[in-house]
């Protein structure tokens, strides 16, 4: 009678294992991952921007390839993820492309030597805080902490001699884009097809 109560207690310590998700790396919410997959940092890589968030993300684990590939498919498309493509060979094995939101994502299950890897290709574009404008806005001296009437009032100032403020000089280049709006640029074009 002991042994029956045993085995039913580990099977159902068992079975709730197998059910238990994982969120992936809590960078992209609606994309979770089945149990049992180890997140592997040292092979995976995160790309932030203002405007982008873009992820490969390795797991692995001691499941089946296509335990793995079924399960995510599943809950990719419980979460509203629209698969676009799938695709499996014995040499490279199953990937399947989803899109939600026009946010692109990308599975590859392929089997190693000891693990099953999981790799997650993921972009997202993110939401820009809106501008605040109107009457809500503070004024000048909340934002920028200087009072413009301790300064004195200051007319524009003229650049050149035509009299067209900001214009650089004609014997002046104009300024070089700093190394963060070359980092912006980039991945902003990165991505943009």
């Amino acid at each position: 009678m002991k042994t029956k109560i045993f085995s039913t207690v580990v099977i159902m310590i068992f079975a709730t294992g197998c059910t238990t998700t994982t969120t992936a790396r809590r960078h992209f919410d609606d994309i979770t991952v089945p149990s049992g997959m180890a997140y592997q940092a040292d092979d995976s890589i995160l790309i932030e921007s203002p405007n982008l968030k873009a992820a490969h993300l390795v797991y692995r684990g001691r499941l089946e390839p296509v335990t793995v590939s079924d399960a995510m498919r599943t809950r990719l498309e419980a979460g509203g993820w629209r698969q676009v493509s799938r695709t499996n060979t014995i040499k490279d094995g199953m990937r399947q492309v989803y899109e939600k939101d026009g946010n692109a994502m990308e599975l590859h299950v392929y089997e190693g030597l000891w693990y099953t890897y999981l790799a997650i290709n993921a972009s997202e574009v993110v939401q820009q805080a809106p501008v605040q404008t109107g009457s809500d806005t503070p004024p000048a001296s909340v934002t920028t902490g200087i009072d413009p009437k301790a300064v004195g009032q200051a007319g524009p100032v003229l650049s050149d001699a035509t009299g067209t403020p900001g214009a650089p000089p004609a014997d002046r280049p104009a300024k070089e884009p700093t190394f963060t709006q070359r980092v912006k640029e980039f991945f902003t074009n990165l991505f943009t097809w």
